[in-house]
């Protein structure tokens, strides 16, 4: 049985199923009490891991921002963030990206063995970059996490890393939020990618909560007996 963290899969999408615009700015896709409850699973989390491209787009913080969630990560022995993870090809990534510059925790980089060299020169003093070998294979991402102490992971995007996770089973949770708006944009990027994922017409997900923020909506779905609380 693969040792793996119990992993989360959290993104908010358009009513017709994308997760941004295609244009340079940033679509807010959430509200602020939506914010408030990713920052509490946020606050649970060992690791929260995104896509090199979401790094480059969205030039996220990835922090718990809430003083009293910080405090109880101290009084848990946790450092105050969790640690941050990031999956890339070829290493292009800005040390000054946000991912990188913010928060007093650790950050580690997959990277394809071929850019390792170039990704160390870059951004070792910023993140510990690990050689993932001839591409980052999410079973072994998983596991190297488990080894690394990571029991609660947390996943938020983009769709690339979203589809390999959910098509390798390795996906405990899924919370979706629908907001109220639609894209239209074929440009734009969906929240998954074509794949042959184990929850299908004839093996449907279980819905495990329904909850209404405001004008957005969560949808979260259990797809192993280890739910969490």
């Amino acid at each position: 049985m693969l040792e793996r963290p119990y992993t989360i899969l959290s993104c908010g999408v358009s009513i017709d199923g994308y997760l941004d615009a295609a244009t340079p700015e940033r679509l807010m896709l959430s509200n602020e009490d939506d914010l408030r409850r990713v920052d509490a699973v946020r606050a649970e989390a060992d690791a929260i891991l995104v896509g090199a491209e979401t790094v480059r787009h969205d030039n996220p913080r990835l922090l718990v921002r809430d003083e009293q969630l910080r405090e109880c990560r101290r009084a848990r022995g946790l450092s105050e963030q969790p640690m941050k993870i990031t999956v890339t090809r070829g290493g292009r990534l800005d040390p000054a990206a946000h991912f990188f510059t913010t928060g007093d925790c650790e950050k580690v980089v997959y990277c394809h063995n071929g850019a390792v060299a170039e990704a160390r020169a870059r951004l070792g003093a910023v993140a510990a970059v690990v050689d993932a070998g001839d591409g980052v294979e999410m079973f072994d991402l998983a596991h190297d996490l488990w080894r690394r102490g990571v029991r609660r992971l947390m996943v938020e995007g983009g769709g690339q890393i979203h589809t390999q996770f959910l098509t390798a089973g390795l996906a405990d949770e899924l919370h979706l939020v629908v907001a109220p708006f639609f894209v239209g944009d074929p440009r734009a990027h969906r929240f998954v990618g074509a794949g042959a994922f184990p929850w299908h017409a004839g093996h449907r997900a279980r819905l495990a909560e329904t909850r209404q923020m405001g004008d957005v909506v969560l949808l979260r779905y259990a797809f192993t007996g280890a739910e969490a609380s």
